[in-house]
């Protein structure tokens, strides 16, 4: 019995266009167009038959030469550090909130705290034309954006400065929430206090690092160079340089994380000791108010949703000099920052 081959149907295919759709109707192309784009000019009963034939073909807009003709794609792009770390989420969507009211699609990607892979990502988004870009900064140095600016993309830059080139920048006050954390500390007996931070090119990482020294000196207190790890927020190196700070005759009796994601490992590694050790981090975790972690909150919300609205004043004309907003933090007190040393 001889075998037939049988070839299925094509699961992809052709999209429907309007030629389709009025071929269908049995009404002309600008009949189909007028229909589409909302325009007078189109009887109810053709309007009716035009609308039937787009449900029935399952026609879609394409909106890409109706765009560029007005010179905007009604896009933005979003250049993230990590679009898994926790602070992101919020800030993320307070920019679609906004991109959204104003008519805007969101188009976002992760740098992975890479200069190279930014730039890249960057310059991919401008080259699809998005009108405006919100870039968290991986690198120091933005004069590859000059043209795209001067070509007319709009460009906000958030939770860290540009490098090397004058642009809006909506940041967070991460000098003055690291000293009021450690200030806390301090006000509740801990003289000996450890700061475990990320790397040291990073602006944010260097302006709370800043914070926690002003507060020690504030206080009169001599800072120990074994107090002070910098970099990387793997968690190995975290609770490396956690337990160094921990151990010894004069273990620092308090700790300050520079992030939620060394807050993370900081909350595990004093999990596993018997003697309790004062904690605030900056930014705030998930479980932070179950666990009774205390931090310096910023708004990551607002945040984003005040970059996207600077961002879409640019795009609506405006031309003043590039402005820096930096927000207020907050110190969240839980229990683990009042506990007094042991």
């Amino acid at each position: 019995m001889a075998e037939t081959t049988r070839h299925p149907e094509p699961r992809y295919g052709n999209r429907p266009t309007m030629k389709d759709v009025a071929a269908r109707a049995g009404v002309g192309l600008k009949t189909v167009s007028r229909v589409v784009n909302s325009e007078p000019g189109v009887t109810p009963d053709t309007e009716r038959r035009v609308q039937e034939a787009i449900d029935a073909l399952g026609f879609r807009r394409n909106d890409s030469a109706r765009v560029l003709r007005k010179g905007r794609t009604a896009s933005i792009g979003l250049v993230l550090e990590d679009l898994a770390d926790p602070f992101y989420g919020p800030l993320s969507r307070a920019v679609e909130e906004v991109a959204r009211a104003h008519g805007a699609l969101l188009i976002n990607g992760s740098s992975a705290e890479d200069p190279e892979r930014e730039q890249e990502l960057v310059l991919a988004l401008c080259a699809r034309r998005v009108d405006g870009l919100i870039v968290i900064p991986a690198g120091d140095d933005h004069r590859y954006l000059e043209q795209e600016i001067k070509a007319g993309i709009a460009t906000v830059f958030v939770d860290r400065p540009a490098g090397r080139i004058d642009a809006d920048m909506v940041l967070s006050d991460s000098f003055g929430g690291a000293r009021q954390g450690v200030a806390h500390l301090i006000a509740h007996g801990h003289r000996r206090i450890g700061f475990i931070g990320d790397q040291p090119r990073i602006h944010t990482a260097t302006e709370r690092l800043r914070g926690y020294h002003t507060a020690m000196t504030d206080a009169g207190i001599t800072v120990r160079d074994s107090w002070v790890s910098l970099g990387s927020t793997d968690p190995d190196r975290v609770r490396l340089a956690a337990d160094t700070m921990l151990s010894g005759p004069e273990p620092v009796t308090a700790l300050f994380s520079g992030n939620n994601r060394v807050t993370v490992t900081a909350v595990r590694v004093l999990a596993d000791r018997e003697r309790p050790v004062a904690l605030v981090g900056f930014d705030d975790i998930e479980l932070a108010d179950l666990l009774g972690i205390t931090v310096i909150s910023q708004d990551a919300a607002t945040v984003g949703r005040t970059a996207a609205e600077h961002l879409f004043r640019r795009l609506d004309g405006a031309d003043h000099a590039p402005v820096r907003v930096e927000l207020p933090t907050r110190l969240i007190a839980r229990g683990s920052g009042e506990l007094r040393p042991s």
